[in-house]
C-alpha cells in the first residue's frame, strides 16, 4: 500500500486520487508572479487593441455616413453666363431631383474660408475659384451621381457631379484594414498567452515527474492529474486577466472623462458603453489557459507515460 504521506507529509487515509493541487503542482511564487505579469501586460494590450478598433470603426462609420450624404457639383458657365449665375442655376435644378433635400450655390467668401486653411493667407480675391454647389441628399433614398448628371444636362448645364464615392471606399477600406490589425493582435495575444502557459506546464510536469509516475501506477489518471494543472493555470490567467483589463478601463476611462463626448479626438470617438466589451477579456484568458494546459499536460503526460512504458 502506497501512503501519501511518503509523497507530500503525512495524511490520515490512503487514497488513489490525486493530492491537492498545492501538493503536486511546485510551488514558484516569483515564476507564477512573472506568469501573471506577462498575462497581465498581454490582457492590457488587447483591451487597447479592441478599443483602438472600436473607436476607428465608429470614426469611419461616420465619415463614410457623412460622404454618402452628400454630393459636390462643379459648374462651368456657358457663353454670356457669369460663374454665380450657372451654379444658382444647377442648384436650382438640383433641388428638384428625387433623393436631393436642398441644393445650394458656394458663394465666393464661403469658398476662400475653406481654402485659408491650407493656402494660408494668400492673395486669394486674385485666384479663380471654381464655382460649386453643395448638394444634401436623401438619407433614405439618395438621389445617385448619374441621376443628378442626368439632370444637370438636361438643363443645359455643363457640371461635373462627385458623390465622393472614392473618398468613401478609401475610408471604409481603412476600417477594414485597422479591424483586421485589431484581429491580428488579438490572435497574436492569445498565442502568446497559450505559448507562455504551454511552457510553464511542461516544466511543471518535468519538475514533478517522480511523483506523476507514482500517482500513475496508484491508479491516477492523466485526465485527472491534467485537471490539476489547467486549474492551476486557468486561476492564473483569470487573475491576471482581471488586472490586464482592470489597467485598460481605467486608462480609457480616464481618456473619456478627459476628452468629453468625443472621447480621445473626433478622430477616435470613444463611448462609455465601449468599456462594457472589455469584460469577457479576463475569461478569455482563463479560457485560453485552460485549452492551454489541457493540450500541453495531456502530451506531456502522455510522453512521460510512454517513456516509462519503454523503461
Amino acid at each position: 500500500m502506497i501512503r501519501w504521506s511518503n509523497l507530500f507529509g503525512p495524511v490520515q487515509a490512503v487514497t488513489l486520487s490525486p493530492p491537492p493541487e498545492r501538493d503536486l503542482l511546485p510551488r514558484d511564487g516569483a515564476g507564477e508572479r512573472w506568469l501573471g505579469g506577462v498575462i497581465a501586460v498581454l490582457c492590457f494590450v488587447a483591451c487597447l487593441a479592441g478599443l483602438g478598433a472600436l473607436s476607428a470603426e465608429r470614426a469611419a462609420g461616420g465619415w463614410a455616413r457623412e460622404l454618402r450624404g452628400e454630393a459636390t457639383v462643379q459648374v462651368r458657365p456657358g457663353v454670356g453666363e457669369t460663374g454665380d449665375a450657372a451654379a444658382a442655376r444647377a442648384a436650382e435644378t438640383l433641388a428638384g431631383v428625387p433623393g436631393v433635400e436642398e441644393a445650394a450655390a458656394m458663394d465666393r467668401a464661403t469658398a476662400e474660408r475653406l481654402l485659408r486653411p491650407w493656402m494660408g493667407e494668400a492673395a486669394l480675391e486674385d485666384l479663380p475659384l471654381p464655382h460649386l454647389v453643395t448638394v444634401r441628399l436623401d438619407p433614405a433614398a439618395p438621389a445617385s451621381a448619374l441621376v443628378l448628371g442626368r439632370a444637370l444636362a438636361e438643363a443645359g448645364i455643363d457640371a461635373t457631379v462627385d458623390d465622393h464615392s472614392l473618398w468613401r471606399g478609401e475610408v471604409e477600406r481603412s476600417a477594414g484594414t485597422v479591424t483586421l490589425l485589431a484581429l491580428a493582435a488579438f490572435l497574436a495575444v492569445a498565442g502568446a498567452t497559450g505559448a507562455a502557459i504551454v511552457h510553464a506546464v511542461r516544466a511543471g510536469v518535468e519538475a514533478r515527474r517522480a511523483v506523476i509516475e507514482t500517482l500513475s501506477l496508484s491508479g491516477a489518471t492523466n485526465g485527472a492529474v491534467a485537471w490539476l494543472f489547467q486549474r492551476r493555470f486557468a486561476l492564473l490567467a483569470l487573475a491576471g486577466g482581471a488586472v490586464g483589463t482592470a489597467l485598460a478601463l481605467a486608462l480609457a476611462g480616464m481618456v473619456r472623462f478627459l476628452g468629453g463626448g468625443e472621447g480621445l479626438s473626433p478622430a477616435l470617438p470613444l463611448a462609455w458603453g465601449d468599456l462594457l466589451i472589455l469584460s469577457p477579456t479576463p475569461l478569455v484568458a482563463a479560457t485560453v489557459a485552460l485549452v492551454s494546459a489541457r493540450l500541453a499536460a495531456g502530451r506531456a503526460l502522455d510522453r512521460l507515460g510512454a517513456s516509462a512504458s519503454a523503461g
